[in-house]
């Protein structure tokens, strides 16, 4: 699965992206495509599959997508939504009626809204004080979004392990 592309922070600033944003956007775009091309005819039978108790890709894709939305929210300085809450409360859990592509375009648009928020932003709003959660921990904008992007890569690596264990094992 080779990709003739470089990576995508070898490819130049990003338009109307903050500078500081930068690295942000780079890891959330990079995330995008090999989520993508990782999950090109993915088998639906083992997007719930854990292996050996570890989590199963179709929650890795829903985990990286809500936690995406939810740092968005707590950058905006707002609180979480009751559908945010009750979209927590059901990453992980089995769902037949949903596809791996409903899940890869889920995670796309959730990083284009990300990216639209960044352009949004200046240098100012990112050092701002921002709070996280219901016990109000401390960040601020910077801090939200630079951990939105590298926990979108931290778990996208968690899945391409598990895909790769999974598509073995059918060989």
């Amino acid at each position: 699965m080779k990709n003739s592309k470089p990576e995508v922070w070898l490819r130049g600033p990003l338009p109307n992206i903050p500078l500081l944003l930068q690295p942000a956007a780079h890891a959330l775009l990079q995330s995008s495509e090999e989520v993508e091309r990782y999950l090109l005819n993915f088998p639906k039978d083992q997007l719930w599959t854990k292996i050996a108790g570890h989590a199963s890709v179709g929650f890795h894709l829903q985990h990286i997508t809500g936690v995406l939305d939810r740092m968005i929210t707590y950058a905006k300085s707002e609180p979480l939504s009751d559908l945010q809450f009750d979209y927590l409360s059901k990453e992980g859990q089995l769902n037949d009626g949903i596809t791996t592509t409903e899940l890869v375009k889920a995670f796309q648009h959730k990083v284009e809204e990300a990216l639209s928020f960044f352009k949004t932003l200046d240098e100012d709003t990112l050092k701002e004080t921002r709070t996280v959660g219901r016990k109000k921990l401390p960040s601020t904008t910077l801090g939200l979004l630079f951990h939105a992007a590298e926990h979108s890569q931290r778990h996208v690596g968690q899945l391409l392990v598990t895909i790769s264990i999974l598509t073995l094992s059918k060989d």
